[in-house]
């Protein structure tokens, strides 16, 4: 970043002039500009006229052999758009053997192959271990160095990418651009043109590290690119050009005389960005998205497994409102969506294709002509039962209050035109779609818990259908001649069907 001084309100015009007398300060800046005149005469680089205010050829030459110079890396830098991959060159170029090693092991296609050799458990604390494992590897010293790296970089990218195109073209008004067949002729022309465009070359020529070693940046490149975007050699002389510059004070003492500004200076503050946090996050934060996805197939796989078993089919659509097609319009305007559209209606297809047929046939059996030991007994039963049935009926209440209609629905309707202008019909839309996500996962986990009840008590009866005299219920013989499907096998199929199922909500609840 570039800080400028200018005159402004005089303060050094008027400390010069407490300092030496004299009562115009307008005759002081003229006598500072003549020191100053006098003193770039001296200078070996002959780039200004002061009697004339302009700028001679010999300094858009420079300004052309940087640019030659320089050319390919433009090309290079524009090449590269997105700021992190610089990030990431000097980081994994810095990386030691370990940690190259450990990187591929947490890449994606790695953790997907170990996928399928551990448990998911295993892989998440291998990854765990892998990620402290790389993190350990980088001590103060490494980092300040990564750091110092990353930083010659953008400030070399910064002198680079400078338009020097548009500077040298003043002096030879028919340059083209990156054509270097021909050297052009140059002209003096007014200082005036090329202020601006001074002070902002010298923003980036002095924010570079000119002491600094840069073998290792071009070593860099050349790992990347396969050559170095600017000749070694070559750079090192535009450096020693620079720091002759700097030491003379040569373009300084131009940019103030062109500006009438005896006291302007260019500051440069060095970049100091830490780049391996951001790195770190992206290295963590992919290989948690790997095991998510991951964990999301599994899951995926394992819902699909359960549907088949079930329903025969992993295409189970039993509801006409509270669906995935609806939540995408309400999606669309930012202001939720339905959260169990799928299993919703998995439940209300099993409770309509099976608890209404197959567990029907066997409650009606066991607890209707059933002669039980105790009332008491069948009640945990009978009541988790009815309890299906009613959720049953509340599910297809809730699916028909969100038709265009329904009660939630026509509300819905009304306000989505207004979302985008009104913040209240917003919130209205919100709250009422939060509240059916929450009807439906209370109709889920109420419907497990019975499911469960009626499993628990199916296996009992099957334990107790099996020994010589029931201990829950005493006629099973008298059952078993009623029966259109042989009890044992209708309350073994019962307790699978409910089990898996259960299974299958368990994996939206969790």
């Amino acid at each position: 970043m570039k800080k400028s001084q200018s005159s402004g309100d005089n303060i050094f015009l008027r400390f010069i002039h407490s300092v030496f007398g004299g009562g115009d300060p307008e005759a002081d800046k003229r006598r500072l500009l003549k020191n100053i005149a006098k003193d770039l005469s001296h200078s070996k680089f002959k780039f200004y006229k002061y009697s004339s205010n302009e700028v001679l050829p010999a300094f858009g030459k420079m300004f052309y052999e940087i640019y030659k110079i320089v050319s390919p890396a433009q090309l290079m830098f524009q090449a590269i758009q997105n700021p992190n991959a610089y990030k990431n060159q000097v980081v994994d170029y810095s990386l030691n053997d370990k940690q190259k090693n450990l990187i591929e092991e947490l890449s994606e296609d790695s953790i997907v192959a170990l996928s399928k050799t551990m448990s998911f458990k295993d892989l998440n604390a291998k990854i765990q271990k892998d990620t402290q494992d790389f993190m350990s590897e980088f001590d103060l010293d490494r980092i300040n160095q990564i750091d110092a790296l990353y930083s010659q970089m953008m400030a070399f990218k910064a002198f680079c990418s400078y338009d020097y195109y548009f500077l040298v073209k003043k002096f030879s008004a028919g340059l083209k651009e990156r054509d270097f067949n021909t050297t052009p002729k140059f002209e003096t022309i007014t200082a005036q043109y090329i202020a601006d465009d001074l002070k902002d070359f010298l923003s980036v020529a002095w924010a570079l590290p000119l002491e600094t070693d840069w073998s290792e940046l071009f070593n860099l490149f050349k790992t990347y690119k396969a050559v170095e975007p600017v000749p070694l050699p070559a750079w090192k002389k535009i450096i020693s050009k620079l720091k002759q510059l700097k030491e003379s004070r040569t373009i300084e003492m131009i940019i103030q005389l062109i500006t009438k500004d005896p006291i302007y200076m260019c500051e440069t503050e060095e970049l100091h960005e830490h780049v391996i946090d951001a790195y770190l996050d992206k290295m963590k934060t992919q290989s948690t998205n790997t095991l998510k996805k991951l964990q999301m197939e599994r899951k995926n796989s394992q819902i699909d497994g359960l549907l088949q078993q079930i329903f025969g089919t992993t295409s189970v659509l039993r509801l006409k409102n509270y669906t995935a097609q609806t939540s995408a319009n309400i999606e669309r305007k930012n202001v939720g969506s339905f959260q169990y559209c799928a299993p919703l209606s998995y439940l209300k297809a099993f409770l309509v294709d099976y608890v209404k047929k197959d567990v029907r046939e066997y409650c009606d059996l066991v607890l209707i002509r059933g002669q039980w030991v105790s009332n008491s007994l069948s009640t945990e039963m009978s009541n988790a039962y009815h309890g299906l049935l009613e959720i049953s009926d509340k599910i297809t209440e809730l699916d028909q209050s969100l038709a265009d209609d329904g009660s939630i629905g026509a509300k819905i309707k009304t306000l989505m035109p207004r979302v985008g202008h009104d913040h209240e019909s917003a919130n209205i839309i919100k709250t009422k779609v939060r509240d059916v996500n929450d009807l439906a996962r209370s109709y889920m986990k109420e419907a497990s818990q019975d499911l469960v009840v009626v499993a628990k008590n199916t296996k009992a009866l099957l334990e107790d259908y099996a020994k010589p005299h029931g201990e829950l219920i005493i006629n099973w013989k008298e059952l078993e001649r009623s029966s259109e499907h042989p009890i044992k096998d209708l309350g073994v199929e019962v307790y699978k069907k409910i089990y898996t199922f259960v299974q299958l909500m368990k994996s939206y609840l969790q």
